[in-house]
C-alpha cells in the first residue's frame, strides 16, 4: 500500500534547486554556442532532453525504496565493469580516447555509470562492516580492490579525470566512515608515491597538461592556450559581467570547449563576480543539502549513500572550478549540471534521485 507520507516528505527544496542549476546552466549553453550558427538541433536543446530525461529517472527512481539497491549493489558494479572493459575492446574513439559506447542514439560512457556503482557498493560495504574505532589498513584491502579495479581500467581508455574523480569520492566515503589514525597516514604517504611513481605511467598529453599547470605561458598558443584563454574570461568578467551573449572569449571563439570543460568561463565572463557569487551559493547550498540529508538518514546505508552522492557533485565542482581558473591541472572534468554532455546530465540526476529517496524515507525504520 502507497505510504502518503512520502507525497507529504518530497523534498522540494533539494529538486528546486537542482533545476534552478540546471536552467541555468541550459541558458548558459544558449549563450556559449550562441555564435556556432545553425546546427542540426542546438546544443542547448540536446541539454533540454537530457535533463527531463534525468529528472524522469530520478522520480522513477523515488518510486522504490533505496533499501533494495543494497542487494543489488555488487550486481550493478559488475555490470558497470563489463562495460568498462568493453569499451576497451569495442568503444568509440573521439579525440584520441576510448571512453565511449556508441548506442547510436546516445554515446554512453562507462566512466560515469561506475561512479554511482562504486557509492552503492561502498555503501552496502560500510553499512553492514561497522567500526566504531575506525577501519585499520588490513580491514580495507577489499574495498581497495573494489575501487582499483575500475579505476584502472578508466586509466587505460585514458581518462585520467574520471580516475580521479572515482579516487576522491571512494575516499571521503572512507573517511566518513572512519579511519584509525595509523591507516590515515599510510594511506596518505601510498598517494603521496602513488603520484610520484604516476607521473612515469602518464600519457604525454597529460604530463604536458601538468607541466601547462605549473608555467601555461611557456607554450600560450599550444598547451597553455586553453587555461590562458579561460583565465582571460573569468578576468574579464570583472564585478558585474559583460552581459548576456555579450562575451568576446565565447563568442569570438577564443575560448575552447566551451560548452563543456570552460561553460564556468563563459558565465563568468558574462555575469561577473556578482554573477559567479550567486551561482556558487547555489552549489554550496546543494551540497549542505545533500549533508543535511545523510545526517537525517533513517539508516548507515542511506548514510552512506548520501555522503557518496554529494562527494560526487562537490568533487565535480571544485576540480571543474580549480581547472578553469588555473589552480588545477585541465582534466576534463565537467561542472555538474552547467557542462554539456548526456551521460554526465543523467549520471547526476541519478544521484539526485538517491538523495530524494534517501530524504522521502528518512522516517521509516
Amino acid at each position: 500500500m502507497f505510504d502518503r507520507r512520502l507525497v507529504s516528505n518530497f523534498d522540494w527544496v533539494l529538486i528546486l534547486t537542482v533545476l534552478l542549476l540546471a536552467g541555468v546552466g541550459i541558458a548558459n549553453l544558449y549563450s556559449a554556442t550562441a555564435s556556432w550558427g545553425a546546427v542540426a538541433t542546438p546544443l542547448y536543446l540536446k541539454q533540454l532532453l537530457w535533463l527531463s530525461g534525468g529528472v524522469v529517472i530520478a522520480l522513477i527512481i523515488c518510486l522504490f525504496d533505496y533499501r533494495h539497491l543494497q542487494h543489488f549493489a555488487v550486481h550493478l558494479y559488475v555490470i558497470s565493469v563489463v562495460m568498462l572493459v568493453y569499451v576497451l575492446v569495442l568503444g568509440k574513439t573521439s579525440m584520441g580516447a576510448t571512453r565511449w559506447i556508441n548506442l547510436g542514439f546516445f554515446n554512453l560512457q562507462p566512466g560515469e555509470v561506475i561512479k554511482v556503482a562504486i557509492i552503492l557498493l561502498l555503501a552496502r560495504i560500510f553499512a553492514e562492516t561497522a567500526n566504531p574505532v575506525g577501519f585499520g589498513f588490513f580491514e580495507l584491502w577489499k574495498p581497495a580492490v573494489w575501487i582499483l579495479l575500475p579505476v584502472g581500467l578508466i586509466l587505460k581508455e585514458p581518462d585520467l579525470g574520471t580516475a580521479a574523480m572515482v579516487v576522491f569520492i571512494a575516499g571521503t566515503m572512507l573517511l566518513f566512515a572512519g579511519l584509525k589514525r595509523g591507516t590515515l597516514i599510510g594511506l596518505g604517504l601510498i598517494g603521496i608515491l602513488t603520484a610520484i611513481g604516476g607521473w612515469f605511467g602518464l600519457h604525454d598529453y597529460q604530463r604536458a597538461r601538468i607541466r601547462t599547470f605549473m608555467n601555461p605561458e611557456a607554450d600560450p598558443l599550444g598547451s597553455g592556450y586553453h587555461i590562458i584563454q579561460s583565465k582571460i574570461a573569468v578576468g574579464s568578467g570583472g564585478f558585474w559581467g559583460k552581459g548576456y551573449i555579450q562575451g568576446s572569449q565565447s563568442q569570438l571563439s577564443f575560448l575552447p570547449e566551451r560548452h563543456t570543460d570552460f561553460a564556468f568561463s563563459v558565465f563568468a565572463e558574462e555575469w561577473g563576480f556578482v554573477g559567479c557569487f550567486g551561482l556558487l551559493f547555489f552549489y554550496l547550498f546543494l551540497i549542505v543539502w545533500g549533508l543535511y540529508i545523510a545526517r537525517r538518514a533513517a539508516d548507515r546505508f542511506g548514510l552512506f549513500l548520501a555522503v557518496g552522492v554529494t562527494a560526487m557533485i562537490f568533487w565535480h565542482i571544485v576540480v571543474n572550478l580549480g581547472m578553469v581558473i588555473g589552480l588545477l591541472p585541465v582534466v576534463g572534468v565537467p561542472l555538474p549540471l552547467f557542462s554539456y554532455g548526456g551521460t554526465s546530465m543523467v549520471t547526476t540526476m541519478i544521484g539526485v534521485g538517491l538523495l530524494m529517496n534517501v530524504s522521502m524515507r528518512r522516517f521509516m525504520f
